[in-house]
């Protein structure tokens, strides 16, 4: 059975959980695309020019964005994500991964509407096959 999710993305800067992420979702075959950016502002750049042309159709399915990341980490992102989110209606489900058991982070990144969950570094991989058939019901 072909899977459903056109295209994810990864917003991470730790190579090591990246590589073994996209592991999975090849072995599994968990989604047909899979885009990495190493930290907000990359994945921004990469999003902007899409929404102002609103090709929605290029943007991913399913976001997995790492809080601590050099550059622009991950609260910054989804403050300037949730911005120009509002541009286009696709359904975007977007989880915040992060090695920070700390309860503010967890209460901060709940107070976005759009962060579906919250996941705790290492992610099993039953985990992430859940995550997927989700994003497909």
């Amino acid at each position: 059975m072909e899977h459903p999710v056109e295209l994810a993305c990864i917003i991470d800067d730790d190579k090591i959980y990246v590589n073994l992420v996209k592991k999975i979702i090849e072995i599994k075959k968990l989604s047909q695309n899979l885009i990495i950016f190493k930290n907000g502002k990359e994945a921004l750049d990469y999003f902007k020019p899409i929404l102002e042309n609103m090709s929605a159709e290029r943007l991913p399915d399913i976001i997995f964005l790492d809080l601590n990341m050099p550059v622009m980490d991950g609260w910054e992102f989804l403050g300037e994500f949730v911005k120009i989110k509002n541009n286009f209606n696709k359904k975007i489900t977007l989880y915040v991964v992060s090695s920070s058991i700390d309860p503010r982070d967890l209460e901060r990144a709940k107070s976005f509407n759009m962060v579906t969950d919250y996941l705790i570094k290492p992610i099993e991989m039953k985990k992430f096959e859940k995550i997927f058939d989700r994003n497909v019901a």
